[in-house]
């Protein structure tokens, strides 16, 4: 007994489809497993601006530099002096504004820049670092972006938020276009079916050639989700290494290894629904 022939409708449409889904939710998975980690290095960029005193010397910024690192919220070999004369030149590249031409004297202090480790970058925690640093007689004021980290942190969840939304929607959408997609397929197909069934054909024989279709079309749904979220991984981290460095690897995988799992059960059961349905029907409804 030979089995039935597969007729082929358009499945670019469902294909596509299940991959925008595994890619949104792949998406948000890495959102959730590395979103803590991106966090704490961005908040260890965050630059804390020590503006020291005019009279303050070299041994001065030597005795701050000790301060710091023997402090427990510095983030260790993150200082860099600039000195007045060089945040002249600096300001004189970013903005065009000479004071030496505009016989002004240089209104800049030298400052000293660094970086806490990202527990401390809290409002209360970081108040904490500025009173200990204001108390040393050559700091004239610390200076930092407050709200950096907690606008970063809102962000986050927002965007989480908003990716996991549309993909649960766009589940919905691709289910209903592997249900329309795999009726056609059966619809074309219904008489033979239901012949194949009326001489002594098992359901499970009748669903095989279907059901192994979706088998694949989910693996390669799976793949192209894959391949595509790891091209965005490679584009967002490649030019920034310390955040490359705080990809968690083996959530990443999970992550994969979950899309691929899904990506078999969103097609194996929508398939699998529709040959059912289709095999229960009386041969007075086929017409």
């Amino acid at each position: 007994m030979k089995k039935p022939p597969v007729h082929k409708p358009n499945y670019l449409y469902t294909i596509t489809s299940v991959t925008l889904v595994l890619f949104l939710l792949g998406l948000f998975g890495i959102l959730v497993v590395q979103g803590q980690q991106m966090l704490r290095v961005l908040r260890e960029q965050v630059e804390i601006i020590l503006e020291l005193k005019e009279e303050s010397a070299l041994p001065q910024v030597d005795s701050l530099r000790q301060h710091l690192a023997a402090s427990s919220y510095f983030k260790t070999n993150s200082t860099k002096f600039i000195n007045k004369a060089e945040g002249a030149r600096m300001m004189q590249e970013e903005f065009g504004q000479d004071f030496g031409k505009l016989d002004m004297a240089n209104p800049l202090y030298d400052v000293l820049i660094f970086n806490v480790k990202s527990e401390w970058m809290e409002a209360d925690s970081m108040s904490m670092v500025r009173e200990d640093l204001k108390t040393l007689p050559f700091v004239n004021d610390v200076y930092y972006q407050e709200s950096v980290t907690e606008s970063i942190a809102a962000n986050l969840k927002k965007i989480s938020l908003w990716v996991f939304g549309l993909g649960m929607f766009l589940v919905l959408v691709a289910i209903a276009l592997i249900l329309n997609t795999v009726r056609l397929a059966l619809y074309a197909n219904r008489f033979l079916i239901k012949n194949m069934e009326l001489v002594g054909a098992s359901w499970g024989f009748i669903s095989r050639p279907y059901l192994s279709r979706s088998f694949w079309q989910g693996l390669l749904c799976s793949l192209l989700a894959i391949l595509g979220l790891a091209a965005l991984l490679y584009f967002v981290f490649r030019d920034v290494p310390d955040m490359l460095s705080a990809i968690n690897i083996t959530g990443v995988a999970v992550v994969f290894a979950c899309l691929l799992v899904l990506g078999f059960l969103i097609m194996l059961t929508s398939t699998y629904y529709v040959v059912k349905k289709y095999l229960r029907m009386r041969v007075d409804d086929l017409y």
